[in-house]
């Protein structure tokens, strides 16, 4: 019998030993539970000399009658298992085993070894250790010592690994006191350390632990060697731990992993090194802790009761409940208090077991029982006891006994036990379950449980309920957030009446909710504070009131003593027997009414549906699933299986089916084009092809839709926010290559899916990184399975980034919510790997790398918004509400997802497209209560496999089944059947869906239907395919054929890859896996069947994914009207055939090869910030198509082209333009091909799949039909229902509520609101991979969030490609590209030589002068007469027409090194430049005034400049150093080929950030002075954008003064300057005509310079000329350095077009307008001043003066310059609006009204006057002058000015000044005589010079009108000219606003 001495336990040592156990264990640094009763019933205290305490085994037998249900269900079968259990450790004295005598002298004491040295841990634990290498500490344990752990050390050759294998067979050790080696027996070994064993030393036996270092550096007991036989003993009895703890891959050593003959033997942990972080856990928040539970198996005694419980029988107490208290400390509670352990946590009684006993998923029944020790646990404990203790939490520092080493914030509590009275004590009956059908579940709730001993498997202990009770714990902020104080917290009364109230309530189908009772609580707060006062007498009455009305479901027992009384009285009636099972009530309230402890109450549930579906719903997914595997290979299904084997007729299925198969012949059911009833001999069937109209073959289309293009455009605007926060996470300036990785979780279908949109894309050409031909082969290798191999592929992903800092990489984790467990609890559950994401994604590497983001795509992201997230709330891209999309066309697709088909239960339509099968429900109840040992999903499952069977019985060869079987069975079935016959299919049929997630079930269920369909001979008819993540789609040869056909497919070694190849094929597809992993599923999918899914699904995300499998696109009147839309169905039919047509199909434009320099038309800026990028985007541009020509789409049927919206800028594509209808968002087609073959074609609609076209209306698509379980189906019902509805549940079984109560989620809290809901409501459990994220979340991490099946993977490749667009346009900008218009041509007799470097001046004298204004920024400006006048004026628009400036043609060229920039651009080389340094402060700047006289404004003008205090040497300034003198001018004969001696000014206004003020690089890092001429109220702006650059700031009066303003200034200033630096220069024997006159004018648009050479004529002949880059500086000293360069007035170049290369420069060098650069002689032109009132044309008016003057301008046509285009600030227009705003939408006002009558009352508006004359000239002029309107041969004579009045009228400039040279005008009539602000150089004698036509009229423009009368008077105007009184008008300006006044007259 071996020795097990167990049962003399006195019962004061009893409750002795079982509390120090209990406290033990709690203090144990380990978190999981220890065997308590395994160890009480094998580890009794020796009791040394006691030797008549010791009864021989056969009296304990005798005396304790019960002894086999007090061992906890052994029955004495199991004692033989026990014999060879550790008889050494039995309390028998040790009888000497035949051991050779100790030699003479050496020490024999007990925990010393022979040489006298201590080898017990406790000693051992500081002391240095030498291990050789190869050699592993472990600990022994000797019989003789219990308490003590003897360290040894072992060649680790002898030790097994994880999965207690491949120890070798014998012993190599030394002893690590003494020293002595080479111990080679462990006979030998046991000697010498002194074991004194009583049988044969085993190694197994006795070397139990591993030993580790504690983070203190102390050795301490580290997990359990895992020997082969622990595998098959673990322990029986003791409670199961709820989880073990997060880092404990310790407890999974301890065990030794899976049992050895589970289906797949596989460690537990996952490398050794975790180990040590065993001692992090903490122990409260049992729930929290790692995942890989399981459950514990009690044997009773008869053998059909060999049953594992589905419930860790033990308290897996602390289930949702939360680990901390609200502010994340277990709040202190006083014993008074509700003791139910530190609040917040529940109970952590479960920590009492020491393994996760993932036993119980092993396969097998438990062989031995593993017993296992803490360290401190030396008191023995009784057999059998469970303790539920009432416990109360001491905080404590982490140093003390309870060893816990991590220092992490939540102080661990330890829990103490407290006195035990007798009657808490609850003696489970024995058969409980057997007898009375149901394990009662517990639901704790406010008191102390009491301890249960017997048969403990049959109770389940719960805490769901409870944290409704604790609002006593509630922080005041919670309090307050949710608009509650202290005062309304209700008391225990209360809460136990509302529970009555609320149970009473529930239906006989539902099952208490957490969530539902914590709103409950939370109401009656907020209703009734306080609530009455209820006294202990009244409490019973109307409690037994409440229960009253719930019909006898509710029953009340009322106790005194305590709650254990109540609950053994409820458990002994139950077990009496079946008398009592009619009238069991579904919950017994019990409710103890003490003296001393206040009311207590728990909930005893007895309903069989509800206490089993709280008893499963404890599981985590992967420990149910575990459960049902162990039940199929331990074969207790096998009763149920049997049950199934009879049909529902009672006749035997197999042989029904072997008898119809013989009827058969051989024949089979014809596939398409026949009725059930049509048979055709097998091979006739198989040779059968579909018809395939050729005109149907599908096509594939690859588009993106504009929601899809809306959340991109999101994303990047998120990523540009990232980079504008200045934060410096980001620098986009510096990549320019975008590459990615795709992270998807482990599903072979989804890997081949995700390639496929990939390659369809064409993203990989469009980022450059594939080129077309190898695009097609490598897209897999962007795509990464988050298994085994993911690590290699991650760090050859990680090597690229290291390597490549100037690539930007984007890591796309999607289907992010899946596994996102922590990496230190990474475990092997149910044969996945666990953890893997948070290794890959969360590891160091990915953090740190500068140019990697981190995209997480998800369609339930609530587990990634918890508190702890990682991911900033601002950096969370929602899909858009179908609310925010607006309107859409009624031919529109609309997606349909989970709310939606929440709300189709209002349609009220005969057949719902979401149902309860209620039929199976009540079918399913029925077996529940003949099963109750098995787990309910395996009954469902047997069961639904037998109604399909039977479906296609009664369909075929048993029509008598038909009232067997549920009508939506039926129904289904029969569709799938006879589908592909009807009219017009083409043999095309529907996808049936059945979810079922065990693995072993699906893959019966498979097997099962695949034999009863081909017995039925409709093996041809459909396919039955197991959708498993783990494997590929295998489909047989016949179907392959089939799609083959349909898809026109010719390879032959095509095979479908993903589910949408499936597409039209007539298939069941078993969906298996622990969750759904985000596959598509085709269109032809019409059902899903979830009738699986039930109770155990019960978090959001759990049970949304499930029915997430159904939504797609649907036809927009289905979901809008669907009573019409559904009525008919007879469009179901033709769902397949038809989908819509080509017609909203949008074509892809082809790639055009290199995106980087050829981009489409004019995109928004370079350099943009996220303001302008946001909306830029590239259209998306296909790539080639794989290499067998694949059919594209027929653009002759494209029946709605519609403009692709590209960037903000509305730019017109080209004319292959995307047509594209407004339809969803298509993922991509269904094709994947093995081979590029033009099987590859077929075309995809938004719900991801194929369509067939030539229809000419499109086809209806509907929603898929979807049918569930009642539960399910209840919470997805709850908006209409009584029950809460599923968005109010735990968003996540990996997360937990932060509160007991919070405020109620409503159903339109979407996007960011939720988000922000659940970051404030939830936290992260400590198995997460959040759980302890950094407190700040990480920059570079992006949450891309939409529904199931929306469209996010076509989202996110497209916004990888407008990322890499975007950074290619941050290289790129867009310039002017407009041709000049052309002179007419002409034989000049002047022609320079073709190659002089320099202009001769005496050449470019004879040049002649071009007045006409020819740039294309003056188009719509008059033209200036000259002889040669074209033949025709401009077209002109009318004034309607004006108010919109028509787009100016742009072209995107990539930058040069020589470029201007903005002040975006950022770069190692020039961020001295335009950024300050760290240590500089913008006051470092100095401000000076700088004051001097102006003729021209007759007063002096004080301009003030800011310089910083490195721009100093350029200034001369007083001795004192505080006053500004001049700006130092450099010399003629200076000759420094560094310096550049023209001082540049930028005028430039609205520009801060957009303005190309970063002239670093266009100067080569040459010194230079640049100086911005900025408006007043600008500067701050400036001065903090450009802190190094030197600011010209103007006076305030010109704030709102136009662009003349800053020129005639910077003029002024500069000839002023001159003259003090000659002075200066002077002094010191310079001569004046020595110091350099010219400065340069810029824009602040210039860009980029070219140097232009002419062609040789060996060059191509159709290029006129090549053109390179140059800097600005070499253009600059090219024209400083021409020859007499003093003698040139003006000097600039031309303005670059894609034109200028096609003609060849005929002339070097030109006399004409010279703008937007240019290089002026301030001295030459000191009589020459710019019109500083002017607002547009400023420098036409200036060019002609200074020629007119008689000087020279020279444009040097061997340079172009680039202008940018910069949609942003400038001298852009002056909003008009009216001065005094009484019009509340004032409509816009024409030009014609900017003029009024004097003293007119018309809307006076406030503007400028200058201003609102030249828009009125400019559009109104043909009013003023008739006769000049397209009359090119009569000009309107316009005197001193150039205005522009109109492009339709020509203008003749004539120059006042004597000297002047001007047109010869003998001989020409005008038309009309223009005179705006003339000066004294006007006089009559001038005027009466010039001819008029008859009727020419006259426009004189004064200041005011006194001074309009005197100029009328002084010209002797009257003489010549008629005016009226009412010719006279003034600018529309009230008299503040000076207005300007103007008289017309006509010539008489």
């Amino acid at each position: 019998m071996g020795n097990s001495y167990a049962g003399q336990l006195k019962s004061a040592r009893f409750e002795e030993a079982l509390h120090n156990s209990i406290e033990a264990s709690l203090r144990s640094s380990n978190g999981d539970p220890q065997p308590i009763f395994t160890q009480l019933y094998l580890d009794p205290e020796p009791y040394p000399g006691n030797m008549e305490d010791m009864k021989p085994k056969a009296d304990l037998h005798r005396r304790e009658p019960p002894s086999q249900e007090l061992m906890n269900g052994h029955s004495s079968n199991d004692l033989e298992e026990l014999e060879d259990d550790d008889d050494s450790d039995s309390s028998s004295p040790p009888l000497p085993y035949l051991q050779t005598p100790v030699p003479d002298g050496c020490c024999t004491l007990d925990g010393f070894c022979q040489a006298g040295k201590d080898l017990r841990l406790v000693s051992m634990a500081t002391e240095p250790i030498e291990v050789p290498a190869g050699f592993e500490l472990v600990g022994a344990k000797s019989p003789s010592v219990p308490e003590h752990i003897l360290v040894c050390a072992v060649d680790r050759r002898f030790l097994p690994d994880e999965n207690g294998k491949n120890a070798l067979l014998g012993f190599s050790g030394n002893c690590v006191g003494c020293g002595e080696k080479g111990f080679r027996y462990f006979t030998e070994f046991s000697n010498h350390i002194n074991l004194k064993l009583s049988t044969q030393p085993k190694k197994q036996k006795h070397l139990k632990y591993y030993l580790v270092k504690s983070s203190q550096g102390a050795l301490c007991k580290g997990p359990l060697i895992c020997w082969k036989d622990c595998k098959s003993r673990q322990f029986s009895s003791s409670a199961s731990t709820s989880k073990p703890s997060s880092s404990s891959s310790l407890s999974s050593k301890e065990n030794g992993g899976t049992s050895g003959h589970s289906s797949s033997p596989f460690s537990l942990s996952d490398s050794p090194p975790t180990r040590v972080t065993q001692a992090s856990s903490v122990f409260f928040g049992s729930q929290d802790l790692s995942r890989d539970c399981s459950f514990l198996k009690p044997l009773a005694s008869t053998p059909g009761n060999k049953t594992l419980p589905i419930v860790p029988t033990a308290l897996r107490v602390n289930g949702p409940t939360n680990g901390l208290g609200v502010d994340g400390r277990p709040p202190l509670l006083s014993p008074s208090q509700v003791s139910l352990g530190p609040q917040g946590q529940g109970y952590r009684t479960a920590d009492l077991g020491d393994s996760p006993v993932s036993s119980a998923m092993n396969s097998g029944p438990p062989k031995k029982r593993h017993r296992s020790w803490h360290p401190n646990s030396l008191v023995p404990v009784p057999p059998t006891a469970i303790p539920v203790p009432a416990i109360r939490p001491i905080v404590c520092s982490p140093g003390s006994v309870l060893g816990v080493s991590s220092p992490q914030a939540p102080v661990p509590g330890v829990i103490q036990p407290q006195p035990v009275n007798a009657g808490d004590t609850v003696i489970v009956p024995d058969n409980l379950l057997s007898s009375s059908g149901v394990r009662p579940v517990i639901l704790i709730g406010h008191g102390t449980l009491p301890y249960f001993y017997g048969n403990v498997g049959d109770i389940v202990v719960s805490p769901l309920l409870v944290s409704c009770y604790k609002s006593s714990q509630l922080t005041e902020k919670t309090l307050e957030t949710l608009g509650l104080n202290s005062s309304q917290l209700l008391c225990v009364e209360t809460m136990i009446l509302l529970t009555l109230q609320y149970l009473a309530r529930l239906g006989s189908e539902q099952i208490p909710l957490r969530e539902e009772l914590e709103q409950i609580v939370l109401k009656a707060m907020l209703c009734c504070p306080g609530g009455p006062a209820i006294s202990p007498t009244q409490l019973p009455w109307l409690a037994r009131l409440e229960a009253s009305v719930s019909g006898g479901s509710v029953q009340v027992v009322v106790t005194h003593s305590s709650l254990g009384e109540g609950i053994s009285e409820s458990l002994r009636s139950l077990s009496e027997g079946p008398h009592h099972q009619q009238c069991l009530p579904t919950y017994v309230v019990i409710i103890c009414a003490s003296k001393m402890t206040g009311n207590e109450f728990c909930v005893l549930v007895l309903g069989k549906y509800q206490a089993r579906a709280l008893a499963e719903g404890m599981l985590t997914t992967n420990e149910f699933l575990k459960e049902i595997s162990y039940e199929l290979i331990t074969g207790k299904v096998s009763i149920l299986a049997s049950h199934f084997k009879t049909t529902s007729l009672g006749d035997n299925l197999d042989k029904q089916l072997v008898r119809y198969q013989r009827r058969r012949k051989g024949q089979v059911i014809q596939p398409f084009q026949g009725d059930v009833t049509d048979y055709i001999h097998s091979q006739e069937a198989a040779s059968m092809s579909p018809p395939s109209d050729r005109a149907e073959l599908l096509t594939k289309v690859f588009q993106i839709y504009p929601t899809q293009l809306s959340v991109a455009r999101s994303l990047l605007s998120q990523v540009c926010s990232i980079a504008d926060s200045g934060t410096q996470n980001l620098d986009l300036g510096r990549f320019c290559k975008v590459d990615f990785l795709v992270l998807v979780p482990p599903s072979h279908i989804l890997v081949h899916q995700t390639a496929q949109r990939i390659r369809q894309s064409g993203v990989l050409v469009d980022l450059g990184i594939e080129d077309a031909s190898s695009a097609y082969q490598k897209s897999d290798k962007y795509v990464v399975r988050l298994d085994g191999d993911v690590h290699a592929k991650m760090e050859a992903f990680m090597r690229k980034v290291k390597q490549n800092p100037y690539t930007l990489f984007v890591l796309i984790h999607d289907n992010s919510h899946v596994d996102l467990t922590s990496a230190l609890s990474g475990s092997v559950c149910h044969g996945e790997l666990q953890g893997l994401a948070d290794r890959v994604v969360n590891c160091q590497e990915v953090l740190d790398a500068m140019n990697l983001l981190v995209l997480q795509v998800s369609c339930f992201p609530y587990t990634l918004q918890t508190r702890q997230s990682r991911i900033s709330t601002h950096n969370e891209v929602h899909w858009p509400s179908k609310e925010s999309l607006g309107v859409q066309s009624p031919s529109d697709l609309l997606y349909f997802g989970l709310r939606d088909y929440s709300r189709s239960l209002q349609w009220g339509v005969a057949s719902p497209i979401l149902r309860c099968d209620d039929a199976f429900e009540k079918m399913v109840h029925t077996l529940l209560e003949r099963h109750p040992h098995l787990h309910s999903m395996v009954i469902r499952s047997y069961l639904l496999i037998q109604q399909y069977t039977e479906a296609m019985m009664a369909l075929t060869s048993s029509p008598s089944l038909r009232d067997h079987i549920t009508p939506e069975t039926l129904a289904m079935v029969e569709d799938l059947i006879n589908a592909p016959s009807r009219e017009g299919s083409q043999g095309r049929g529907h996808m049936l869906l059945v979810r079922v997630p065990s693995l072993q079930l699906a893959m019966l269920a498979r097997e099962r239907l695949e034999d009863v369909r081909d017995k039925l001979g409709l093996q041809l008819c459909f396919a039955v395919l197991l959708g498993s993540p783990a494997t590929e789609l295998s489909l047989h040869r016949n179907f392959t054929n089939r799609l083959k056909a349909w898809r026109g497919c010719e390879n032959e070694d095509w095979v479908p890859h993903t589910y949408e190849d499936l597409e039209g094929l007539p298939c069941i597809v078993i969906l298996t896996g622990k969750d759904p992993l985000g596959e598509t599923f085709p269109r032809s999918l019409k059902y899903s069947d979830l009738r699986l899914i039930d109770s155990s699904y019960l978090t959001r995300t759990a049970l949304e994914q499930e029915v997430g499998l159904a939504c797609t696109y649907v036809s927009m009147g289905v979901a809008q009207d669907p009573k019409k839309a559904m009525a008919p169905r007879e469009s179901e039919g033709e769902k397949a055939t038809t989908s819509l047509n080509e017609g909203d199909e949008l074509e892809r434009p082809q790639s055009n090869g290199s995106a980087a320099t050829r981009a489409s038309g004019s995109l928004a800026e370079n350099g943009v910030s996220s303001s302008d990028v946001a909306d830029s985007f590239q259209k998306p541009s296909t790539s080639s198509c794989p290499p067998e020509g694949a059919v594209t789409s027929d653009v002759g049927t494209v029946t709605q082209g519609f403009k692709q919206e590209c960037d903000s800028l509305g730019s017109q594509l080209s004319s292959n333009s995307s047509k594209q209808s407004k339809a969803p968002p298509s993922l991509c087609s269904s094709s994947s091909s093995s081979a590029p073959s033009p099987s590859s074609s077929s075309t995809q609609r938004p719900s991801q799949s194929t369509q067939y076209g030539r229809e000419p209306k499109p086809a209806r698509v509907s929603p898929r039909t979807v049918i569930m379980s009642r539960a399910a189906y209840n919470l997805l019902a709850g908006e209409s229902g009584s029950q809460l509805s599923s968005f109010s549940l735990l968003p996540h079984a990996d997360v937990a509520w932060s509160s007991p109560l919070r405020p109620l989620i409503t159903p339109n809290l979407q996007g960011a609101d939720q988000s922000m809901y659940y970051r404030q409501w939830t936290v992260a459990r400590q198995h997460h991979a959040d759980y302890e994220a950094p407190p700040v979340p990480h920059p570079r991490r992006l949450l891309l969030s939409g529904p199931p099946q929306v469209g996010k993977t076509g989202a996110y490749l497209q916004f990888l490609r407008i990322l890499f667009r975007m950074l290619i346009r941050l290289l790129e900008v867009d310039v002017y590209d407009e041709e000049e218009s052309e002179e007419e041509e002409e034989t000049s007799e002047v022609t320079t030589p073709i190659n002089t470097q320099w202009p001769d001046i005496e050449e470019v004298r004879k040049l002649p002068f071009d007045p006409n204004p020819r740039d294309p920024k003056f188009r719509k400006a008059s033209p200036v007469y000259t002889e040669k006048m074209p033949k025709c004026l401009k077209d002109f628009k009318q004034e309607g027409e004006m108010q919109t400036p028509a787009k100016r043609e742009t072209k995107s060229i990539r930058l040069s090194r020589f470029a201007a920039h903005n002040a975006f651009h950022h770069c190692e080389q020039c961020h001295h430049y335009c950024e300050a340094g760290p240590a500089t402060q913008l006051s470092e700047c100095t401000f000076h005034a700088f004051t001097f006289c102006s003729s021209m404004l007759g007063e002096e003008v004080q301009l003030q400049f800011v310089i910083p205090k490195a721009k100093e040497q350029h200034f001369v300034f007083s001795q004192q150093g505080s006053h500004l003198e001049s700006m130092r001018l450099p010399l003629f004969s200076t000759k420094d080929p560094a310096l550049l001696k023209s001082p540049i000014f930028t005028p430039t206004t609205g520009r801060q950030e957009h303005g190309l003020l970063n002239i670093f690089h266009a100067m080569e890092g040459a010194t230079h002075l640049h100086i911005l001429v900025v408006k007043q109220f600008e500067m701050p702006q400036y001065r903090k954008y450009w802190p190094n650059h030197i600011l010209l700031v103007l006076p305030a009066m010109f704030n709102n003064a136009g662009v003349g303003a800053a020129r005639f200034l910077i003029k002024e200033l500069s000839y002023h300057n001159l003259e003090l630096e000659r002075n200066r220069l002077e002094e010191q024997g310079v001569k004046r005509q020595d110091v350099w006159p010219f400065i340069v004018m810029m824009d602040d648009s210039c860009v980029l310079w070219n140097s232009h050479q002419p062609a040789d004529c060996s060059e191509t002949s159709d290029d006129g000329s090549t053109y390179t880059n140059v800097s600005l500086k070499m253009v600059l000293q090219h024209m400083e350095t021409t020859p007499k360069i003093s003698l040139y007035a003006m000097c600039g170049t031309r303005k670059w077009s894609s034109g200028l290369a096609r003609k060849s420069t005929s002339q070097l060098y030109s006399r004409c307008h010279l703008h937007d650069f240019v290089m002026l002689n301030v001295d030459l032109t000191q009589n020459v001043q710019y019109d500083l009132n002017r607002y547009s044309c400023e420098e036409v008016d200036f060019n002609l003066r200074v020629n007119s003057s008689g000087l020279l301008l020279c444009r040097f046509n061997c340079f172009s310059l680039m202008k940018k285009h910069i949609p942003v600030g400038g001298n852009k227009d002056f909003l008009v609006k009216p001065k005094l705003m009484e019009i509340e939408n004032p409509a816009l006002i024409s030009p014609s009204q900017y003029v009024c009558a004097p003293d007119s009352e018309q809307t006076l508006l406030d503007a400028p006057a200058q201003f609102l004359l030249e828009r009125f000239l400019q559009s109104c002029s043909h009013r003023l002058f008739p006769k000049a309107v397209q009359n090119r041969n009569n000009p309107v004579l316009s005197i001193d000015s150039y205005l522009n009045i109109s492009p339709e009228i020509s203008v003749c400039y004539i120059n006042s000044r004597p000297h002047s040279t001007n047109l010869n005008h003998q001989g020409l009539l005008f038309s009309g005589l223009l005179l705006y602000l003339c000066d004294s150089f006007v006089v009559s004698g001038l005027l009466k010079k010039f001819r008029f036509l008859k009727g020419a009229t006259l426009c004189v423009i004064s200041q005011d009108r006194s001074s309009l009368r005197q100029t009328i008077v002084r010209l002797e105007l009257e003489d010549e000219w008629q005016f009226r009184l009412r010719d006279e008008f003034q600018t529309a300006n009230c008299s503040e606003d000076r207005p300007l006044f103007f008289l017309t007259g006509r010539h008489v």
